[in-house]
């Protein structure tokens, strides 16, 4: 992720908006390593959170009051004792380092005005909140930093602050084009990687995207490039600067196949292409709740999906080798066809045989062509014929056995890769109760114990509205693509589905209307989305109306029959707005 110094100097500009000027009316310290401010400020209360968590540093304008503990820590307590009622006079970030910092008005215990400054560092697990004097001695901080744990810096009261300067980078908003040039075309490393590595507060992905502006190749090594090359990036960098420098952030996160990859306060235009979606947003703080939130959502989800992933993994894993058997097997019996010729032919030649011959040249008046019959040189012509339709039957029974117990692993197989699906694409933990439901009822999970209840269903498929107003309903899994189609959907409704591969089934409510050509892509576009092709550039899909679809005889529930349907080539996406039931 991006949390770099672009993004902060993002911040640091809706906070200069929204606090300065402002009064502090509390302070809490919800967790050992967090503070949560509420300013008003021009009849506008906001709450200000501040975390120095080495997992993840965050700074960012919440609605949430997050209440702190009875007795609130002797940071906090510091806090209030000396800008508790203090007001914000000044809030700046040095260069685009990942520092924020506060300078707040109060008056001391003789009623006369003094400054303190409280400075944030968001710097990985180094992130620490430290509260300073005017003249830059720490009063305290919430993370006590020793010699023994740093041979850098010191973070304890009544040292100095300073920014510790561990490599020597160079700051992006006042560097020069001659500079600039001589440190990324000296570098013996990656183009994108020597703009971070050169430059204050770039991350990583702002490497990639000032390449990708430039039409450059950022695994290139930096010291390859020509003059004409790094002006035309330095040009690229400068109109980033430019609009950091005005104020001008574009907050966005990109998602690919549903989830946030990537966010950024300027346009990440390295991600576009197939699968990668960006949205954008007003206020970095709503964009990095957004972003956080969804990723929390989604690690939540795959650790209580986990055991099911296991489950329908270990089954897939085992069907596959049996299939593969299978199939090997079935070959094999490929050739009961002429033993069964070899049988006939010698019951019409064998009188030609006078005993002891291993092998019979005769017509096979089957293709018209001479044949090589092998014998047993120790049985007669008939003997030799009987063994030869002995192989042929037990070929025959093996071939119909296999060809029934083929069709039902691959029956089996299927089913599973349609219940991984629904995994991939469940989003709440309610989605994930159906799917245990029917690994319980196919015997893929022990079943419950006598007499226990089954749990109460309250996942629905999803609600869309096409952009000309017609409703659109997906299946989340196996029992709701079964629910939307055979029992939401009436026989003029359309039908669609990703063409052979597993995924939701997709239904366009008509309404007795003709369906405009936008409606037909965009459900196309959900179908081939909420399918296993969602990673894929473009995807089939098969449509039909629905009263042409059948269930399948014998099948798994969501599995069904149709044909004379008409296909379209789809690129995944689901760009409409969920209709909230």
């Amino acid at each position: 992720m991006a949390f770099d110094g672009i993004v902060i100097a993002n911040l640091v500009h809706d906070i200069r908006e929204r606090l300065e000027g402002g009064k502090i009316n509390r302070i809490a310290q919800p967790e050992k390593d967090e503070l949560l401010f509420t300013v008003k400020n021009n009849k506008n209360t906001w709450r200000l959170s501040i975390s120095a968590s080495a997992s993840l540093p965050l700074v960012y304008f919440t609605p949430v009051n997050k209440p702190g503990p009875a007795v609130a820590p002797n940071f906090c307590m510091l806090l209030r004792k000396h800008i508790g009622s203090g007001r914000i006079v000044r809030v700046s970030q040095p260069g685009l380092d990942r520092i924020i910092v506060f300078e707040i008005e109060h008056l001391d215990e003789m009623g006369d005005p003094g400054r303190k400054r409280l400075i944030v560092e968001l710097m990985g697990k180094h992130s620490n909140i430290i509260f300073c004097q005017e003249d830059g001695t720490i009063l305290d901080s919430i993370k006590h930093i020793s010699a023994q744990v740093s041979s850098v810096r010191e973070v304890l009261p009544g040292r100095p602050y300073f920014i510790p300067h561990t490599t020597e980078k160079a700051d992006p908003l006042t560097v020069t084009q001659e500079e600039f040039s001589a440190r990324i075309g000296s570098a013996a490393a990656p183009l994108s990687k020597a703009l971070y590595q050169n430059l204050t507060g770039l991350s990583p992905v702002i490497g990639t995207e000032l390449c990708h502006l430039a039409s450059l190749d950022g695994d290139r090594s930096a010291n390859e490039c020509n003059e004409t090359e790094l002006t035309h990036l330095y040009h690229m960098f400068s109109l980033i600067m430019d609009d950091i420098r005005s104020g001008h952030f574009s907050p966005n996160i990109v998602y690919r196949d549903g989830e946030p990859v990537e966010f950024a306060s300027v346009p990440l235009t390295c991600y576009e292409g197939a699968g990668y979606l960006a949205k954008s947003y007003a206020d970095i703080s709503v964009l990095l709740d957004a972003y956080y939130a969804e990723k929390s959502r989604i690690t939540r989800i795959r650790q209580k999906s986990v055991d099911l992933r296991h489950v329908v993994q270990t089954a897939l894993e085992r069907n596959y080798r049996k299939y593969d058997l299978q199939l090997k097997q079935l070959k094999d019996t490929e050739k009961r066809d002429r033993y069964k010729v070899c049988g006939e032919l010698l019951n019409t030649y064998g009188y030609e045989l006078s005993g002891g011959e291993k092998e019979l040249k005769c017509l096979n008046y089957y293709t018209g062509e001479e044949i090589r019959i092998s014998l047993d040189p120790q049985l007669t012509a008939q003997e030799n014929a009987q063994k030869y339709f002995a192989r042929y039957n037990k070929l025959k029974r093996t071939f119909e056995a296999l060809t029934t117990l083929t069709a039902e692993t691959k029956q089996e197989i299927d089913h599973l890769e349609s219940i991984s699906a629904a995994l991939d694409i469940a989003v709440k933990e309610e989605d994930l109760v159906q799917i245990r439901e029917e690994l319980i009822e196919f015997d893929f999970i022990r079943k419950r114990a006598p007499g226990s209840r089954k749990p109460k269903i309250t996942s629905r498929p999803w609600h869309y509205r096409s952009t000309d107003g017609f409703d659109i309903y997906v299946g989340k899994n196996n029992y709701q693509n079964e629910e939307v189609t055979f029992r939401l959907a009436n026989g003029g409704d359309w039908w669609f589905h990703a063409k052979g591969i597993p995924g939701s089934h997709i239904i366009v409510r008509a309404g007795g209307k003709k369906l405009p050509d936008r409606v037909f892509e965009e459900a196309g576009a959900l179908a081939a989305w909420y399918s296993k092709g969602r990673g894929n550039e473009k995807v089939e899909v098969d449509y039909i109306e629905r009263r042409h679809v059948r269930k399948a005889a014998g099948g798994a529930p969501g599995f069904v029959i149709y044909h004379t349907n008409y296909s379209l080539m789809a690129t995944p996406a689901c760009t409409l707005e969920e209709v909230k039931d």
